[in-house]
């Protein structure tokens, strides 16, 4: 799986959890979770577990800490697979 398909991926996992008030175009690399993409807590839980299910990978708390944006997420996501 190239990083473009793993991006695309991360992104219509992300765009489930999207308020109303933001698009998807919103969804860049350096989109902060919180800050930018305005997805609360309990939702950013949910693409956790998501991204868990799609990639088949196990997160450990300090990935989860260090995942605020869809960059950082994309960077761990890779971390797991090699």
């Amino acid at each position: 799986m190239t990083k473009d398909e793993r991006y695309k991926k991360l992104k219509d996992i992300i765009k489930i959890y999207l308020p109303e008030d933001v698009s998807v175009a919103n969804i860049s690399m350096e989109s902060h979770f919180i800050n930018e993409l305005n997805i609360n807590s309990a939702n950013l839980v949910d693409i956790i577990l998501d991204v868990e299910d799609e990639f088949d990978i196990m997160l450990e708390n300090e990935d989860m800490e260090r995942m605020q944006t869809v960059q950082d997420a994309l960077q761990i996501i890779e971390g797991k697979l090699d």
